[in-house]
């Protein structure tokens, strides 16, 4: 069952891929699962979603986040530690 269209951080939409997974229990997660997943007030999250910044789902009022966007999101967002060479 598809869920809607997700919007990722540069505001482009696609339609969403992510189903119900009944057997892991790993559905979309609302935004008060997403703020304590990024150690954030749900303001902060929402001000994402505001901005564009976080890939979401808008299924009608309702926001949702597909876990698999949002790790993708935080990977993307990951800076390598410096090992101190200058090159």
């Amino acid at each position: 069952m598809r869920l809607g269209k997700v919007t990722d951080h540069t505001g482009t939409e696609r339609q969403s891929s992510m189903t119900y997974n009944h057997g892991t229990g790993r559905g979309l997660m609302n935004i008060t699962e997403v703020a304590e997943h990024l150690g954030v007030q749900v303001r902060h999250v929402r001000r994402l979603v505001h901005e564009r910044r976080i890939p979401f789902v808008k299924w009608g009022h309702l926001l949702r986040f597909d876990p698999a966007d949002v790790e993708a999101w935080i990977d993307e967002a990951r800076v390598a530690a410096d090992d101190g060479r200058s090159w």
